[in-house]
């Protein structure tokens, strides 16, 4: 029974609630014989508070004495199965002492709020950053940091521009340090974060610097450790996990046989609960839903569970139908466009999902040490791709928690293991970046990404900020990449449409070029060049969009981003035709602009031979003896 429901008919909701008479509990625990709850305001004796029982398998009851701040469990007992009491904390706890302990009396509307809102941009305004909390805060005296610390930051965030931070998964888990992915507590966050205030503060914080919070959550399998939830009132067949999970063979997943029993309309509405709460209660703007195949299938393949399909499907219509402009997103992975189509049409609804089919092609192509083994094909098919009619219906991104850790490192790692800050590796890693914030869908960034953060993605390695001053150049090559994808001067409404058209592709000379356009007139068009070879070209010829003027609005190789970079000379175009000046490895970004000035031809070829009479003297003087 839902917790809306259960409030309309009068009954408490669940877990541990706030009333006039004192502080209500509801359970579901369909085969105990008895309930009580067991705390600090009854020295945790369990025959002073019996819980009533409901023919819906739930158990309620108020204790007068009990308070905001108190420990509690309930304590059941399934004669059936063994004469000792079974303590086990609240599936609904809002705040957990840890994962291995008590639950916590909490009240969900003291926290002041002060006005805010929810904040969701519109999706092709939305530039997300993923981070984890106790690696973006810092570490302090070797532990991870908090939600505190971490809020401390968002100013560097707003600052690169973003407008929205995707959060790996923070509900209580086994532990204090983690990614995330094993939720022990899902009503709960992780104590060592900081608790359910901090969570509150720091999507505060967030929406008082403009950025939305998008919250990663785990609905494909629970724990496995520390697990309250596991065999919750006893019951189980075959020694699995009994209620809340599937007891067949249907309770296998990679990471523990703990998949909820999406068949059980108390685990499915414990799930919506859940979703419904950081929507409502801490003013999330949208969920990130982790691994979804291992929700609709038992191994990520054919072996269906309808049930799951239809919590899917459930969950997004909450999203959509109660909570208008906040963004459902899927990690599926496996090119499923059913995922991202309309439940009306038989799909799960989702507004977007992580596009296997740009990452992966594009990291391929950033990665592979030999440039004629580039297959631009690939790489264009990958900017091309969409789910359906929506080119936001696809998260576009090179590097992710999953695209860093298990076997795999940040891109410029991948390129030059143990230098990630050569010249190769801040080249090739800062293209991929131009093409994710230049492609049509919503991009994302993983932390430490426009630091040039190298190694893998550890739970147990802070972030180093102070590679920001260090990269300093790097950054503001984000920062404007990000200022451009956003169009904050109203001349690259391009790159927020949902077109893209492929203008040139050179396998040869391993450069291509493409058209961002809205409505297709010159005012809204933005042109991008990428030259995907160690070569660079001077007078390479190319066709343009448009007949009009192009004004260079973005350059990867400027000296300003990096002092190894080469300075490449680039410049206006103009005409249906012309000849592209462009570096080694190189991004260059145009928009329709105004006319040039009658001597830029001429300004444009003295300036190539400068750039060649120099680059000659240089190579001269290298060579020279010493």
């Amino acid at each position: 029974m839902s917790l809306q429901k259960s409030q309309a008919e009068g009954m408490l909701p669940f877990g541990a609630t706030l009333t006039e008479r004192g502080i209500g509990f509801r359970v579901w625990a369909p085969h105990a014989d008895a309930v009580s709850v067991v705390g600090s305001f009854n020295g945790w004796d369990d025959q002073a508070h019996r819980l009533d029982r409901h023919d819906d398998g739930t158990w309620s009851g108020t204790v007068r004495g009990a308070k905001v701040g108190d420990g509690y469990l309930f304590a059941l007992r399934n004669e059936a199965v063994s004469d000792d009491v079974l303590r086990r904390p609240d599936p609904y706890a809002r705040q957990m002492v840890n994962s291995a302990s008590h639950s916590v009396v909490y009240d969900p509307a003291a926290f002041d709020w002060e006005g805010d809102s929810a904040h969701c941009p519109p999706w092709n305004d939305l530039v997300i950053y993923e981070l984890h909390v106790g690696t973006f805060a810092g570490f302090k005296d070797g532990r991870p940091g908090d939600l505190h610390a971490a809020a401390r930051r968002l100013g560097y965030l707003r600052d690169l521009g973003v407008n929205a931070v995707e959060v790996m998964p923070l509900a209580e888990f086994g532990g204090d340090v983690s990614w995330g992915y094993n939720p022990a507590a899902p009503f709960a966050v992780e104590s060592s974060y900081g608790g359910p205030d901090a969570f509150k503060a720091f999507v505060k914080e967030a929406h008082r610097h403009g950025i939305a919070v998008i919250l990663d959550v785990v609905y494909n399998h629970f724990g496995p450790s520390d697990l309250g939830l596991w065999q919750f009132d006893g019951w189980s067949e075959h020694g699995q996990g009994g209620i809340y999970f599937y007891n067949d063979h249907r309770r296998k997943t990679p990471w523990g046989d703990t998949r909820p029993d999406y068949g059980r309309p108390e685990v499915q509405q414990f799930l919506l609960d859940n979703a419904a709460m950081w929507l409502e209660e801490y003013h999330v703007d949208g969920l990130r839903v982790d691994m979804t195949p291992y929700v609709y299938t038992v191994d990520g393949g054919g072996d269906r569970i309808e049930a799951g399909w239809q919590f899917l499907q459930r969950l997004t219509t909450l999203v959509r139908e109660r909570f208008p402009g906040r963004i459902a997103i899927a990690e599926d992975l496996h090119t499923n466009h059913a995922i991202t189509q309309p439940v009306e049409q038989g799909g799960a609804g989702f507004g977007s999902q992580w596009d296997a089919q740009f990452v992966h092609p594009i990291r391929g192509a950033l990665i592979t040490p030999d440039d004629g083994a580039r297959d631009l094909g690939r790489v264009a098919a990958a900017l091309q791709h969409r789910y359906g009619s929506d080119a936001f219906a696809r998260v576009v991104y090179t590097e992710s928690h999953d695209e860093v850790a298990n076997g795999k490192a940040r891109i410029a790692e991948e390129i030059f293991p143990g230098r990630a800050d050569s010249w190769a590796s801040k080249k090739r890693a800062t293209l991929g970046a131009a093409l994710a914030l230049t492609a049509p869908g919503i991009p994302m960034l993983f932390q430490g990404q426009a630091l040039l953060d190298d190694g893998y993605f550890q739970d147990t390695v802070p972030l180093d900020w102070k590679k920001a001053k260090r990269h300093d150049g790097l950054v503001q090559l984000h920062r404007d990449l990000i200022a451009l994808r956003r169009d904050f001067d109203g001349t690259a409404t391009g790159l927020k449409s949902q077109h893209l058209d492929l203008i040139h592709v050179d396998h040869h000379a391993k450069l291509l070029a493409y058209q961002r356009r809205d409505a297709g007139g010159p005012n809204d068009s933005v042109f991008v060049v990428v030259n995907l070879s160690h070569r660079a070209h001077y007078v390479y010829p190319l066709r343009l969009p448009h007949d009009a003027h192009w004004h260079l609005r973005f350059n990867s190789d400027g000296r300003g981003y990096d002092r190894a970079f080469g300075g490449h000379p680039a410049y206006d175009l103009h005409g249906h035709r012309a000849r592209v000046s462009i570096g080694p490895y190189t991004v260059l970004v145009y928009t329709c602009g105004t006319a040039p000035r009658r001597d830029a031809p001429r300004r444009r070829v003295l300036g190539v031979l400068w750039h060649l009479l120099k680059r000659g003297v240089q190579r001269l003087l290298a060579g020279a003896p010493r």
